[in-house]
């Protein structure tokens, strides 16, 4: 390129009111200085939509569109978007100040622009500073085959926001898919990285999740959702599918089968199909799969009350959980003010 890379950060928003203001303050205090970010609102019932209008400027802008999900809100950001690299960024997630420019900074002689740029991650409940970075094995120079073997072998992710794509790598990849209502990050950026020719880790760059745990209705929450589970088990078929296309070997069909094993309990006992299904499958693999269990905290509800109550005071306890910890640490951060 002849001149800096401008950069997109895509911000898809629902029902965000409380958090997207801090969201767009770190978007802007990018000290990337050519940058684009793009809001759309995915027809909040807040004031989501007029509190990122306070923010619009030469460099911001915001639309809005009737709610249809994140996949839809994403895909409409890419489309308004005139960035040579885009930086996705959820409307509760933060961005340390240098993080697109120690990544930018980091392309050498040996990347392409099919080089797909990765960062650290530390999740944080209200106040940033405080986020925790836990090294994982996806947290290095990896290829393709090698990153999608780790995550599913290991139940591993990354973060939506810790990723820097050159607009070429996105175009390849193709759109977010609208039909997954849950994974549906993890099943777009395993499309991301099959088109990609590795995975370059920028130690240094770095972003803060929000964690929601399993609180109900953020993204990572499946819950007894028909829909939320019927597009998890695509995802995860996805997954699959990529690994597999990638590499198919005994190494990567152990990997499949530990995935389906792992992610089991989300369906058992309540979607017997899908069950039957993922069983199928572990054969097709050559293997088998057994039936989950709950930890002690919840196996004497299960002996009691059966599987579906005891899952469900799971969901409501790790809810809670997180709940509370959040508010300790928002308690904590005003009476310091």
């Amino acid at each position: 390129m002849t001149k800096a890379p401008l950069v997109s950060i895509l911000v898809p928003a629902y029902n965000a009111e409380e958090t997207i203001a801090y969201t767009l303050r770190s978007a802007i205090a990018q000290t990337w200085t050519r940058k684009e970010i793009i809001v759309v609102d995915d027809g909040s019932v807040d004031a989501t939509f007029k509190i990122a209008r306070q923010y619009e400027s030469d460099s911001v802008r915001v639309f809005t569109q009737k709610n249809q999900g994140a996949t839809f809100a994403r895909n409409e950001a890419f489309r308004r978007s005139n960035g040579d690299y885009i930086q996705w960024l959820d409307a509760d997630d933060l961005l340390h100040p240098e993080k697109i420019e120690i990544q930018l900074a980091a392309i050498g002689p040996h990347c392409t622009q099919r080089t797909l740029l990765s960062s650290e991650w530390g999740m944080f409940m209200h106040r940033h500073h405080r986020a925790k970075f836990v090294p994982t094995e996806l947290w290095c120079d990896l290829s393709p085959t090698e990153w999608l073997f780790r995550k599913l072998s290991q139940n591993l992710y990354m973060q939506t926001g810790t990723w820097l794509v050159s607009r070429e790598l996105t175009e390849a990849a193709g759109p977010w898919d609208t039909r997954l209502l849950s994974d549906d990050d993890g099943e777009y950026f395993g499309r991301v990285l099959m088109a990609s020719d590795g995975v370059k880790f920028v130690s240094g760059a770095r972003m803060f999740y929000r964690g929601p745990g399993l609180a109900f209705g953020s993204l990572s929450h499946i819950g007894q959702d028909s829909r939320r589970i019927e597009a998890h088990w695509l995802s995860m078929q996805l997954h699959i599918k990529y690994l597999l296309s990638l590499e198919d070997s005994p190494r990567t069909r152990a990997a499949c089968r530990q995935y389906l094993q792992t992610l089991l309990i989300y369906f058992y006992p309540e979607c017997p199909n899908i069950v039957a299904a993922i069983q199928q499958n572990a054969r097709e693999l050559g293997g088998e799969v057994t039936m989950p269990q709950l930890s002690w905290k919840y196996a004497w509800i299960k002996s009691i009350l059966g599987w579906h109550r005891a899952k469900i005071a799971r969901e409501v306890m790790l809810h809670y959980r997180w709940v509370a910890a959040r508010n300790l640490d928002k308690l904590i951060q005003n009476a310091r003010n």
